[in-house]
């Protein structure tokens, strides 16, 4: 009996804790990988089959319809996920054919009724073999879809058509892009790691033998080498796990213009707390406090345990909606508004699959009431900054002009200004960063300044 490896075990653990727990993949592989021991190439071998499989789960699924004759629809849910884990071993990794059909086949026996084990490992053999004699891109050809349309770039990019329908509008007259963009998708992510100010310096920590400069911000670094916890660095607090992009968007609040002494500094939603800690530094630095606001009791802990001890920050659980500051009234205020999360589908391998339309209907109007709330609590000559992790357009320049459009007391300040190292900005006003372009997840970002007198 060939004898199924620990990683490969783990890989196929991981996709029915996605499918069965709606687990977090990001979360659920690193206690998979504990629970079981796996450290070095095992723990790499099993997160690359077990992340790659669920990116690339809609392509697999076009492959796989095409070597059944009945519906890939009624196939039972397990035996789907073996056959996508063979697919992304066939298809996308260097594994030998016989090694991706033999390990499947045991996959199969060794889960489900024991009474149709032979009969699942034949199913599997057959399907995996006639996916075997083509490569990705000849199965492409194959299929028929070599083509730009939205139907053929969803299949061979394992992207949502939804979501590929939005990328296109938010890229506007770049939209031939399109398929760069999906394709950075795909590719797994870096760590990037962020110095936070007034616990280490940018120097100190691209000193690291680990890590290489960030291609952007003055704080960040890319870890090239080993996991982010084990460094000594992260488990002190000095240096923090943050994309750059994030890292950028926090950092143009901190430069944008305010004409009069600063006191208080407002993170409206700050879990888990990284941009808060980003904040906070550069608050302290400058002799001003920063409150941060989280709505959700286990997201607030996590964004203390961000901040540290740092004296010059307050953190309190509440809605941002209902100005649980009461009286307060701030300087600089970030609304990182909650959005789908669509700019970070690289880091959240499950995300495409679980995101849906509808899910706009209720983000929107809370988008909206917490930019409102933003403006409120904004003193005259202060600054704001909208913040999503997200390109769809329903989250973005929408909020932003619907709000304006209701108030005249804002100002839309060229935020690309902010941000002078970093290069392909467009047209403005706005920031949308790409992962295709900048390397970084899709942020948005949008600066209004509150008229003085207003």
């Amino acid at each position: 009996m060939t004898r199924i490896d620990p990683a490969r075990e783990t890989a196929f653990a991981l996709l029915r804790a996605v499918r069965e727990d709606q687990a977090y993949a990001n979360l659920a592989m690193p206690q998979l990988l504990r629970a079981r021991k796996l450290t070095g190439r095992d723990a790499g071998f099993a997160t690359e089959l077990g992340y790659g499989t669920l990116r690339w789960e809609g392509w697999y699924d076009v492959v796989l319809q095409s070597c059944i004759s009945r519906n890939w629809a009624s196939v039972e849910a397990g035996l789907k996920d073996v056959l996508r884990l063979g697919c992304h071993q066939l298809l996308a990794m260097r594994v030998p054919s016989h090694a991706a059909v033999d390990s499947s086949c045991e996959l199969a026996r060794r889960n489900g009724n024991p009474g149709s084990a032979t009969g699942r490992a034949g199913f599997v053999n057959a399907v995996l073999r006639k996916v075997a004699a083509r490569s990705s891109q000849e199965w492409v050809h194959e299929l028929g879809l070599d083509g730009d349309d939205v139907a053929s770039l969803s299949a061979r990019w394992s992207h949502p058509a939804w979501i590929i329908r939005a990328f296109q509008e938010a890229l506007g007259d770049r939209r031939d892009e399109i398929a760069f963009l999906l394709e950075a998708d795909n590719e797994p992510a870096r760590p990037m790691l962020v110095a936070r100010p007034g616990r280490i310096s940018a120097e100190e920590l691209r000193g690291l033998p680990q890590v290489e400069p960030a291609r952007w911000s003055p704080l960040g670094a890319e870890l090239v080498d080993g996991t982010p916890e084990s460094l000594n660095v992260i488990q002190s607090g000095l240096v923090g796990v943050q994309d750059e992009g994030s890292q950028l968007v926090a950092l143009a609040l901190s430069r944008a213009e305010v004409a009069h002494d600063e006191h208080l500094w407002l993170d409206m939603c700050a879990g888990p707390g990284g941009k808060a800690a980003l904040l906070a530094g550069i608050a302290s630095e400058r002799g001003i406090d920063l409150l941060a606001i989280e709505q959700h009791p286990h997201r607030a802990v996590l964004v203390e345990q961000a901040l540290g001890s740092a004296p010059n920050a307050e953190v309190i659980v509440g809605d941002a909606t209902t100005a649980p500051w009461r009286s307060r009234r701030f300087d600089r205020v970030l609304v990182d508004a909650p959005c789908t999360g669509l700019g970070a589908l690289r880091r959240r391998p499950e995300a495409r699959w679980r995101k849906q339309p509808q899910d706009l209907q209720s983000l929107g109007p809370l988008q909206r009431a917490l930019l409102v709330s933003a403006a409120d609590a904004t003193v005259p000559g202060g600054v704001i900054a909208y913040v999503t992790c997200s390109p769809h357009l329903a989250e973005t320049e929408f909020v932003v002009s619907d709000v304006m459009a209701k108030r005249d007391d804002l100002e839309l300040l060229d935020a690309r200004l902010l941000l002078p190292e970093v290069e392909d900005l467009g047209d403005g006003p706005f920031v949308q960063l790409w992962p295709h372009r900048h390397g970084t997840d899709a942020m948005f970002l949008a600066v209004m300044r509150r008229r003085a007198g207003a």
